[in-house]
């Protein structure tokens, strides 16, 4: 089945560093952008994270320093990468808690505005967990009939993520060939970030889902413990959870305008 696209949809993978959204950084990038009337562009790219990989992680991606040495560092692609994501969605397998977090994170260190406001988000492996609980060689395998004999090298795993997308659609006709429909469908939850650390509750009200507070209101807190939005700024959470908390902060406590 064809996307039904009004705007260019880029399905992307990252390999990095780790796991750590805040401190881990990129080392291969591979996207594959389809435009509206089917035709697609790839690319796949080393990055150099100007840090050691540790070899836990190149057990998974066999990616070392010596690969990436002469590599660019993020910093020098981010103004082209994100000139090249401008005006698409964006799709990936887990990408809404890992790996679009990430790409936030090394843009802001880069002194480059990614726009998260008016994108839409697909997670592949959301839709696939709502329907089938697997993995993404399982849903290789489940949607697409092959088996995915390259996991984990990031331009093989974009590939296989496209490939899921399209036999999710074929398969599941109420998911409707819509990218609005699909990012919706794909959220966890009711996540206000996309690391899913807000949530709304069901009175359709931004609550923490994560720590002490966890269930109670963002803005409840904020005017009982206004320390607790200083904690969190100062804290190892995403750059868009921290984005998304600082707008409803300044909804309890609105900036002072400068009197000039």
């Amino acid at each position: 089945m064809k996307l039904n696209l009004t705007r260019p949809l880029v399905f992307f993978d990252l390999e990095t560093t780790g796991t750590s959204i805040t401190r881990d950084r990129i080392v291969e990038i591979s996207y594959i952008k389809v435009f509206p009337d089917g035709t697609t562009e790839e690319k796949c790219r080393r990055i150099n994270p100007e840090m050691h990989i540790p070899e836990a992680s190149t057990a998974i991606h066999h990616i070392t320093d010596d690969d990436v040495k002469d590599a660019p560092a993020f910093r020098q692609i981010a103004v082209s990468l994100n000139e090249q994501l401008e005006d698409c969605d964006i799709a990936g397998y887990n990408s809404n808690k890992f790996d679009v977090p990430l790409l936030v994170e090394e843009f802001a260190r880069a002194g480059v505005n990614f726009q998260i406001a008016g994108r839409r988000f697909v997670d592949v492996q959301n839709i696939f967990h709502k329907m089938e609980q697997r993995t993404l060689v399982a849903a290789y395998r489940f949607y697409c009939g092959k088996e995915l004999t390259d996991a984990h090298s990031a331009l093989a795993d974009t590939r296989a993520t496209y490939e899921v997308l399209l036999g999710q659609l074929d398969r599941y006709a109420e998911l409707g060939n819509d990218v609005e429909r699909l990012a919706d469908f794909s959220r966890a939850g009711r996540g206000v970030d996309l690391a899913s650390r807000v949530v709304l509750n069901d009175k359709d009200e931004p609550v923490f889902n994560f720590g002490k507070h966890k269930g109670r209101p963002v803005k409840e807190v904020f005017r009982t413990e206004r320390s607790f939005y200083s904690w969190i700024m100062q804290g190892d959470f995403p750059k868009n959870t921290k984005d998304v908390l600082t707008v409803l902060y300044y909804e309890v406590y609105p900036p002072k305008k400068n009197a000039n």
